[in-house]
Parts: C-alpha cells; structure tokens; sequence
C-alpha cells in the first residue's frame, strides 16, 4: 500500500485550527482527530478512563459512568499541574490510537490535528511535516469571548494553560497566520496546497517522496 503524506496540524486555542481542519478535508486528506481519540480513551472501556477515575476522582463520573468532561476541566485548567497529570494519562493512548488507525488509510494525505501535538512527543514521530496555526493574542481572545461565551477571565485561564505560542511557531514546518478574515485564510490556504503539491512528488509506486529541503 502507498505511504501517505502525514501532516501534523497543531496550535493554540481560538487560532483557526478546525478551519484549517475542514480545508484540509474538503482537498480530500484523511483526518485523524486527537481530540475525538481522546473522548475514546476516556470512555468507560478506553484505555486512560480507570486511570483518570483513579487520579481525579468520582466527581468527574456522572450517574451513567461516562466522565464529565466538564468536570475535568474545572479541575485541569485551573492546576496546570494536575493538567500535566491528565496528559500523562491520555497521550500514550492516543498515539496508540493513531499508530493503529494509519495502516487501513488509502489516502495520499493524513492530517492528524491535536492541540498537544509538540508536547505529547510520540505523536509527534508519525509526521513528516508539522503546520501551525498562529493569531495574536487579542484575536485569540476576542474570539473566545464571542465564539464560545466565555468570559475574560475563562478566556484568558484557557489561552495561559497552553504552551507558548512561538515554542510551537518555532517548531513548525509551515505556519498559517489566521488574524483576518476567513477569505483572507483560505486564499494563504490555497497558496500552501499548490506549493505542497508541487514540493512533494509521487514516488513509483505512488506514494509521497518527502522534500526536507525547505
């Protein structure tokens, strides 16, 4: 079977990711969701649910045995500590996830999208090019306030539970800067697809030969 290009798409909360996301789907690639992975590792029968359980206790189970995620991110998001915890938890569950899923994909591109995608480390391994997506931290948080309803204060308590945005911008392979409009993004979007596509160029056997020289 050919191998697929697999792009890691990260960034911080407000940024624009699931924009990108659903460019991304609509150009054909093959979305592995580290988010939805995680709400499957938290399950009743997933692999990091008993060891959640475990660390931060019945008040994160509701009356049917599911966690409140709610619940949890009362808890995590105002310890970073105990956030630290609940990665440790969660990560190597997800990569398992996503390590097993990648075999049986027949599309030329993977995007795999997770939040933590620098800091779980293995996740990481899979990829062969890491996107960012950037905004400063005013659009950040105005968009919070308008998008999700929060307030000031639980907005700016997300945003500072999240590593610094230029470690990841630092990291990364290509960056998306998402301060404008949607028009604006999707223009800069189609810009880095034709680019992509013409940097990296079907081997024989028709999957992707990756260009490292950037």
């Amino acid at each position: 079977m050919a191998r697929p290009l697999i792009i890691g798409l990260t960034g911080n909360i407000a940024t624009g990711k699931s924009t990108v996301l659903a460019y991304l789907r609509r150009r054909g690639a093959h979305i592995i969701d580290a988010d939805q992975l995680s709400h499957r590792t938290l399950a009743p029968d997933g692999a990091a649910y008993a060891a959640a359980v475990e660390r931060f206790g019945p008040s994160i189970v509701r009356d049917d045995g599911t966690i409140d995620r709610a619940a949890l991110g009362r808890i995590v998001f105002a310890d970073p500590q105990a956030l630290r915890q609940l990665e440790q938890i969660i990560h190597p569950a997800v990569f398992e996830l996503a390590q097993r899923e990648l075999p049986e994909i027949t599309a030329p591109v993977v995007v795999i999208e997770a939040i933590k995608l620098l800091e779980s480390g293995r996740l990481r391994t899979l990829c062969d090019e890491v996107w960012v997506v950037a905004a400063d931290a005013e659009v950040q948080l105005a968009r919070l306030i308008r998008d999700r309803q929060m307030s000031e204060a639980d907005a700016r308590q997300r945003m500072a539970a999240q590593s610094p945005q230029s470690e990841k911008i630092r990291q990364a392979d290509r960056v998306i800067y998402n301060n404008g409009t949607a028009e604006e993004l999707f223009l800069q979007l189609d810009a880095i697809w034709a680019e992509l596509m013409q940097q990296h160029r079907a081997d024989a056997d028709g999957s992707f030969q990756i260009s490292r020289g950037q």
